[in-house]
């Protein structure tokens, strides 16, 4: 009796339970993974009192997500199981832009990894992209500011699109009229859209541009080697390079689809193309990072050092 009290109190639904059962789940399963990235880079820092240009894109791609993930979380959990808290100014204004920020970072620090790959791993006898390859490393830190530049300014927007009177309508109550509030400010700001929207679509094409060039690179190599009779373990190198490369490009495909739909959608909080929605942005963080790492000697090697470590708890358990 008393847990269907509590159920009525917060006016729960069968989707609101499943909602939170299979996001809590992804965000947490997303935050361990990017955990161990970050803590990996961060010991190897510590060992080689420094870090290359790869390690730093990680280890900030990492950062992002983990808070990407808490921040987001806790706001959808709030939103479904007490919406009341986030009328309190200016919770709701915090939570969107910090959400805003995190969300947009991770998507330009994962954008700069693959020029950066792009750029270093690619073989062309082009003058500008020679001058890339030796510039590289300085052009670095200036690509990652830019993102948390750009970054910023996206959270700063969306505090203000929050902050308008008409979003905060804290008479409201009941998680129906909260969603009401929502549809209103989506309504109203088509332009903050539209922004988001450049955003994810310059990111886009950044990722989409350097993955096909650094794939058509690969490619002209494995077929220069074969004509030349040279299957070695290079040649398999290249061949597990191309591969990781597509799945990557397939996922960041799709996260961008989803990312449109759900500014399409942002109206339309209990459909079920939301819902799936928010099921593969919760669980994209954690397996483009599960990707990257295998796709990472120093990364792999210790991910299988631990595991057994791991297993042989769990069975002494």
């Amino acid at each position: 009796m008393e847990a269907c009290h509590s159920l009525e109190q917060f006016n729960i639904t069968s989707y609101d339970a499943t909602s939170v059962t299979i996001i809590t789940f992804e965000a947490f399963a997303g935050m361990w993974i990017n955990a161990f990235i970050v803590s990996v880079i961060c010991m190897s820092w510590v060992r080689k009192k420094t870090l290359n240009s790869n390690e730093k894109i990680l280890l900030l791609l990492g950062c992002s997500r983990i808070w990407y993930l808490c921040i987001a979380w806790v706001y959808f959990f709030l939103s479904v199981i007490y919406p009341h808290s986030l009328y309190v100014h200016p919770t709701l204004q915090l939570f969107i832009s910090i959400r805003s920020f995190f969300n947009h970072s991770g998507l330009w620090f994962s954008a700069c990894l693959c020029v950066f790959y792009c750029i270093k791993i690619a073989n062309f006898q082009n003058s500008f992209f020679i001058y890339l390859k030796v510039k590289i490393d300085r052009i670095v830190p200036l690509l990652l500011l830019g993102s948390v530049l750009f970054s910023l300014v996206i959270g700063i927007i969306a505090y203000e699109i929050a902050d308008q009177p008409h979003c905060n309508n804290r008479n409201s109550t009941g998680r129906g009229s909260f969603w009401k509030a929502n549809i209103k400010m989506d309504k109203h700001f088509f332009p903050s859209f539209f922004i988001t929207g450049l955003g994810y679509a310059v990111s886009f094409t950044a990722v989409t541009s350097s993955a096909l060039l650094l794939l058509f690179s690969l490619w002209k190599h494995k077929r220069n080697m074969q004509t030349n009779s040279m299957k070695d373990l290079s040649m398999d190198a290249h061949i597990k390079a191309m591969k990781s490369i597509l799945s990557f490009l397939l996922m960041y495909s799709i996260n961008f689809a989803y990312l449109i739909l759900k500014l399409v959608y942002a109206t339309k909080k209990e459909s079920p193309v939301m819902f799936l929605i928010l099921v593969f942005q919760y669980a994209f963080p954690g397996v483009h990072s599960l990707v990257l790492i295998f796709g990472n000697p120093n990364l792999e090697k210790t991910l299988l050092k631990i595991l057994p470590q791991v297993k042989f708890k769990v069975c002494m358990r």
